[in-house]
């Protein structure tokens, strides 16, 4: 199974140079991809253009949105971002895309949050549209043509699933039990089945960090990111972080053996040392 790390592009007081370095010594550690998290209504830094900075810092490690909020976006737009993406990486670049859980990331871009999953499956047909030259909605083609682009959707709901298993090259599983994983994934195999497809791959997301030294400053990340759900599911998610490295090391062994091909650690902390740490013990 790869490997691969967060980004810190949603972490509270991280300024823009530390993501360019993060990338790089995310690079050279070994990690297969960098991933994103990320909002509209909240201080963090805009996935494409940090996966932007961290494509032209390095040279091999993939790049992933896992995953961006993309009905509120302009398809079109958004389309001609991710190819230029996929571009200046080399076709390194996969499009995670999702709805979100917050009504403000869509109300503060001027789109309702009705029908969400019928408006995040325009955009996936309008994203494939622009990609195969076609022009969309009856207008001239835009460019550029993506290198290699893959489409990843992540959920957690059956419709979701089902939608993945019809639409997605692979589908992200984020933070649940192993046996939750395999479950959604059964689900996504009916639906690309159903769809007459090959069934997506899997990966998964977990939340990491790693050391006693940084446990207060990733318990204040995950109550200020997930801090509008509640207590309850600010305790979920706090419960739910890896911060040992058996943790790390006995995640790794059950999400592969559910089928898990690429699993990645998002981290809680921006501290200088979590890449060395959760390369050395996730990279073994």
């Amino acid at each position: 199974m790869d490997i691969g790390i967060g980004l810190p592009n949603a972490l509270l007081d991280v300024r823009g140079p530390e993501l360019v370095t993060w990338a790089e010594r995310s690079e050279q550690a070994g990690f297969s991809v960098l991933g994103t998290i990320g909002r509209v209504v909240y201080p963090s830094h805009e996935e494409l253009i940090a996966l932007a900075a961290a494509a032209g810092a390095t040279s091999r490690i993939g790049l992933m949105t896992t995953v961006l909020v993309a009905p509120p976006r302009q398809s079109v737009l958004l389309a001609k971002q991710a190819a230029t993406l996929d571009a200046i990486s080399g076709g390194r670049f996969r499009l995670g895309l999702g709805i979100g859980g917050r009504d403000d990331d869509w109300q503060v871009l001027g789109v309702e949050p009705r029908e969400r999953g019928t408006q995040l499956e325009r955009t996936i047909h309008l994203c494939r549209t622009v990609w195969s030259g076609a022009p969309p909605d009856g207008t001239a083609p835009v460019g550029p043509a993506p290198i290699d682009l893959p489409i990843v959707l992540g959920g957690y709901s059956e419709q979701a699933w089902r939608r993945a298993g019809r639409m997605a090259d692979a589908f992200l599983a984020g933070p649940m039990p192993p046996e939750a994983v395999a479950h959604a994934y059964e689900i996504v195999k009916e639906g690309a089945s159903a769809a007459g497809r090959t069934p997506p791959t899997l990966y998964a997301a977990r939340y990491v960090a790693l050391g006693e030294d940084v446990a207060a400053e990733a318990d204040h990340n995950v109550a200020s990111y997930y801090g509008f759900g509640g207590p309850d599911l600010v305790d979920t998610v706090k419960n739910s972080v890896l911060r040992s490295p058996s943790d790390v090391a006995d995640t790794i062994s059950a999400l592969e053996e559910v089928g898990v091909e690429e699993l990645c650690l998002w981290p809680t902390s921006a501290h200088a040392q979590q890449v060395n740490r959760i390369a050395e013990a996730a990279l073994r």
